[in-house]
């Protein structure tokens, strides 16, 4: 069984930067969209950006676009998460999960436990 491994987060302040990393401890067929998904304390799961593992086309909720870019790297099993200009309300667990469907943000068949983003005002 695949799993997913985030890394990369912490405290920044707002108008920071940081690189968030989706590790996946095997093969994930290049059919595969990953998705990074985010929650806040008390809120509920917010999709954020997807990647195609083959065509490398991306897609960004209207929160993140021009702020945050995706990106794989098959060779390493990775997919990372840019993220710039960090505002407050960016701070969540974000969480990175691997998909067959078409649907972002839901059917997950790996997923990764998550790394904390808290950015300061």
């Amino acid at each position: 069984q695949v799993q997913l491994a985030e890394s990369g987060g912490g405290l920044v302040q707002a108008g920071g930067s940081l690189r968030l990393s989706c590790v996946a401890s095997g093969f994930i067929n290049r059919r595969y969209f990953v998705d990074w998904i985010r929650q806040a304390p008390g809120k509920e799961p917010e999709f954020i950006a997807t990647i195609n593992l083959f065509s490398g086309k991306n897609y960004y909720a209207n929160s993140v676009e021009g702020r945050f870019t995706i990106s794989r790297d098959n060779a390493k099993n990775t997919v990372y998460l840019q993220m710039n200009s960090l505002k407050p309300e960016d701070t969540a667990v974000y969480r990175c999960g691997a998909r067959q469907g078409v649907i972002p943000g839901a059917d997950y068949d790996y997923s990764g436990q998550g790394t904390q983003v808290t950015v300061s005002s």
